[in-house]
């Protein structure tokens, strides 16, 4: 008998922790698994934060830690708001959480009331639908086309405000699409926004330095967008800190104030040694990470390139993030090797089981009609991952 919560028996695996964990299952089975499902940079944590964690252990940092971070950490963060992104906080509007995933979830907790609707642009990331369903909101995808690069117009968005809606999530650039919306763009929505003074955004910026086009831009730095903007950030990807867990908000106070008690009633503060490792990592420039992001462009080419000769991908060029997120409905109805292919997600199991790589399906991000491959690999692997697909499509 089932005596697990509603909530459990109705809450969705995350896809692309599921993707990992078959693929895993695959190697642990002798399987030549090519993993292109997770996103997660291949390059090592730069030694220079690796150095500050270990001189943090050698100086005794092992007690709780404050639940909305250290001081000198909040303090960096600002620094880096004001460095990066023109924007200008203050102590009370930080919060540093164990990851960004937390950080989202403690907003959706302190913001949403049953009922409440959140504006989704099709794709998003995969949690964010499940967050808001965990607590009792509910989420509303907005299509967007490769054609539109991903990205949900003013017109678009105005026709899918109600009186129920409380907040719109997105992130640019976007996983899984790998999409930068433009000040220009934004603006678009802000000004939508502005004939409903009751919306909430939250702009999710945590691939903000893997940017091939230059020129970020925060939807807050717009100074009627302030103080209804929640900006999450943090440094699992750009400083390659996936398994540190710390991400950060930037928020109105109140909002902010309420995230730290709802924080301290389930995890109280992030890990200390992560806390004073990411200090050094935001008081560095972004420059110290060009590196990673010159060879995530050399990549983009290559699996654009590659794919481009496979028949049936429909590609467009991402300008940030490290995924392409190609349509791949040409496959819809057809059988390969005896398999029939009805949508994305048996299209993605299909490459796992006949080509031995793992993607993601597109329908865990909002979007039936694509895959999600993550080009955080070596060119090597990535080569040899599209040749097999190709091979096993042929």
């Amino acid at each position: 008998m089932n005596q697990l919560s509603d909530r459990i028996n109705n809450l969705a695996t995350s896809a692309t922790l599921a993707m990992a964990a078959k693929a895993r299952e695959l190697r642990a089975e002798g399987k030549d698994i090519i993993g292109l499902s997770l996103g997660e940079p291949d390059f090592d944590t730069p030694d220079f934060i690796k150095d500050a964690a270990i001189e943090a252990v050698n100086q005794n940092y092992n007690s709780y830690t404050p639940v909305d971070g250290y001081v000198e950490l909040k303090e960096a963060i600002i620094t880096k708001f004001k460095r990066d992104n023109n924007l200008s906080y203050t102590l009370p509007q930080i919060v540093v959480s164990t990851g960004a995933k937390q950080a989202l979830y403690n907003i959706a907790s302190v913001m949403l009331n049953e009922g409440d609707e959140v504006i989704l642009p099709c794709p998003y990331w995969v949690s964010y639908s499940d967050i808001i369903k965990l607590n009792d909101g509910v989420p509303v995808e907005v299509k967007t086309s490769i054609e539109n690069d991903f990205k949900m117009t003013a017109a678009q968005l105005e026709a899918a405000i109600t009186p129920k809606t409380k907040m719109i999530w997105y992130s640019s650039p976007c996983n899984p699409s790998g999409s930068v919306y433009s000040k220009e763009e934004l603006r678009a929505l802000a000004d939508v926004l502005q004939k409903h003074p009751n919306i909430y955004v939250v702009s999710d910026e945590i691939y903000e330095h893997i940017n091939f086009k230059g020129g970020h831009f925060s939807m807050a730095e717009f100074e009627d967008m302030y103080d209804r903007t929640v900006t999450i950030n943090g440094v699992s990807k750009a400083f390659a800190m996936t398994g540190w867990r710390i991400g950060y908000i930037g928020a109105p106070d109140w909002i902010a104030r309420a995230c730290n008690k709802i924080q301290g009633q389930v995890t109280s503060g992030a890990n200390c040694i992560a806390q004073r490792a990411v200090i050094t990592a935001l008081e560095a420039p972004a420059s110290c990470v060009k590196y990673m992001v010159d060879e995530f462009k050399v990549r983009r080419k290559l699996i654009l390139d590659l794919l481009s000769e496979i028949e049936g991908f429909k590609s467009n060029e991402p300008e940030g993030a490290f995924y392409v997120f190609p349509n791949i409905s040409a496959y819809f109805g057809k059988t390969i090797k005896g398999k029939t292919i009805n949508n994305a997600s048996d299209f993605s199991l299909f490459l796992l089981e006949e080509a031995l790589v793992a993607t993601v399906t597109g329908e865990a991000f909002g979007n039936p009609d694509c895959i999600r491959i993550s080009y955080a690999a070596s060119q090597e692997q990535i080569t040899e991952a599209i040749k097999r697909i190709k091979a096993a499509l042929s």
